[in-house]
């Protein structure tokens, strides 16, 4: 068999993606079967992911796939992190599935963390403090529904139960609950009581590259599927994308996946959950192959990806870097990581009143926008790097960012000038490599991480951004300091 389908959905898009390994020339070949728009909804004041409606794309996809020749294949599923599905004892459904950016989680975790510190959240899980977490999910969620749960899995694990008709809990993914003990490498059980829940309400903890066993026979007869091999893969999409990184070098490296969210990171053999890391907001997430994501969220290109929705002319995204390029550079800083910044009802405005509350002019076009968000990500990027450093003990020679931000040439050139590292971008389809070359390790054809790496490396081109000198750059870390100052002043 050499057909790998990679389900590969985001917050904002989705699709399904065959791979084709090629042994004599050591190269994968990718080829885009079926893609469809994501969104979450609006029902009385609450955010919701419609995943009956997920499901179905799959199903589309596969079925185009089969129409395209694919008899048999593997599959592998990746999604976003932290947002989960409550099933009863039937294995239905309980209630519809709440997005991450609702804002029922405002206040839990201060309210959470009166019963136990975050200190001791932090030494025991080694997650970062995101509001959005599992975690303080769980703690608002209605006691009488939780009650009634017989299983609690995320997105992508109740996916596969669609398919597969198998329950699991995928350790990437379950990492980002804030609910895994580090030692124990299991559910925390004093969290859990905490929550009220009991360890036989998750599935079992299962690790990347096991086979979970065929689609379900009726499935494929109903809608006439290919004959799939469900393998678990990294089913959180920031550790698919890091497995697809093409690291070639020995050399100390780190990474950038850039898409809605920016996760900047290295990749570590141990966690790192010292009080330190835990103040600068740095994550321990669960990699691949015994592996741990040490890395930051940043807001990432969801704010671009706002600004583009809010204008009202028909502009592309590459268009926006255009007249970005057009703009003063500098001129407008945003924090990108505050708060107000998640699911603001105008990101445009958010951004306009930042700056003016913060003693800049406002940045009152599509392009100005776009350039202040370009240019405050870079500036973000760099205040991640030195912390990340001074935490690992370790320099950084060079940054991989992979993902949909590679092919933003401003901000890749941006991110090398402000940090003074060299960067490599590409390919724009790692969270899909990831999540293929698991599958095609799971089945025995590539010997592990290092030899798909090559694989990856061979296969697509990987644009280099040599670091160049920014004309008055003390100044410009200097400005940035006081407008980062000033907002934590006005919070």
């Amino acid at each position: 068999m050499n057909n790998y389908i990679a389900v590969d959905i985001g917050a904002s898009s989705g699709r399904l993606v065959k791979g084709t390994l090629h042994k004599d020339s050591e190269q994968i070949q990718l080829q885009e079967i079926h893609r469809f728009s994501n969104s979450f909804t609006e029902k009385k004041e609450h955010h919701y992911w419609d995943v009956d409606y997920l499901f179905m794309e799959i199903v589309k996809g596969l079925q185009k796939a089969k129409k395209e020749g694919v008899d048999a294949c593997t599959l592998g599923i990746d999604t976003w992190a932290v947002d989960y599905v409550l099933l009863d004892e039937n294995e239905k459904r309980i209630h519809e599935v709440y997005a991450y950016r609702d804002g029922r989680t405002k206040g839990a975790p201060d309210e959470l963390h009166q019963k136990i510190s975050r200190s001791e959240v932090y030494s025991k899980t080694g997650i970062q403090e995101q509001p959005f977490n599992t975690l303080y999910q769980l703690y608002v969620h209605d006691s009488n529904q939780l009650s009634q749960a017989d299983k609690i899995v995320l997105v992508p694990d109740y996916l596969y139960y669609r398919l597969s008709g198998k329950l699991m809990n995928e350790v990437t993914n379950a990492s980002t609950m804030q609910l895994l003990n580090l030692d124990a490498r299991e559910f925390d059980e004093e969290l859990l009581e905490l929550l009220d829940l009991r360890r036989g309400q998750f599935a079992e903890l299962t690790e990347p590259g096991v086979k979970l066993g065929r689609i379900l026979p009726e499935l494929q007869r109903k809608y006439g599927l290919p004959d799939c091999e469900l393998i678990v893969i990294p089913t959180h999409d920031t550790a698919s994308a890091v497995a697809g990184v093409p690291v070639q070098t020995s050399s100390p490296w780190a990474y950038i996946s850039s898409g809605t969210w920016s996760l900047l990171g290295v990749e570590r053999l141990s966690p790192l959950n010292t009080s330190e890391a835990m103040d600068a907001n740095y994550t321990n997430e669960w990699g691949a192959y015994g592996t741990y994501r040490f890395l930051k969220n940043i807001m990432g290109l969801w704010m671009i990806q706002e600004v583009r929705r809010e204008t009202q002319e028909d502009i592309s995204f590459a268009e926006l870097v255009e007249l970005a390029l057009r703009e003063e550079s500098f001129r407008y800083l945003v924090h990108c990581n505050d708060n107000r910044f998640l699911n603001p009802s105008s990101m445009s405005r958010e951004i306009q009143n930042y700056c003016l509350e913060t003693g800049q002019p406002s940045p009152d076009s599509a392009g100005k926008l776009a350039r202040c968000i370009f240019d405050s990500l870079a500036l973000t990027y760099k205040d991640s790097i030195l912390e990340l450093q001074k935490l690992t003990d370790q320099s950084i020679e060079t940054l991989h960012i992979v993902g949909g931000g590679a092919n933003n040439e401003l901000l890749c050139q941006l991110t090398a000038d402000v940090a003074q590292v060299e960067v490599l971008a590409g390919p724009t389809e790692a969270t899909a490599l990831g999540n293929i070359v698991v599958q095609i390790i799971g089945s025995g054809q590539l010997n592990g991480l290092e030899e798909a790496r090559r694989f990856v490396g061979n296969s697509f081109h990987i644009k280099k951004y040599k670091p160049q000198l920014i004309q008055g750059i003390d100044d410009i870390a200097s400005r940035w300091e006081q407008i980062k100052a000033k907002a934590n002043q006005s919070i």
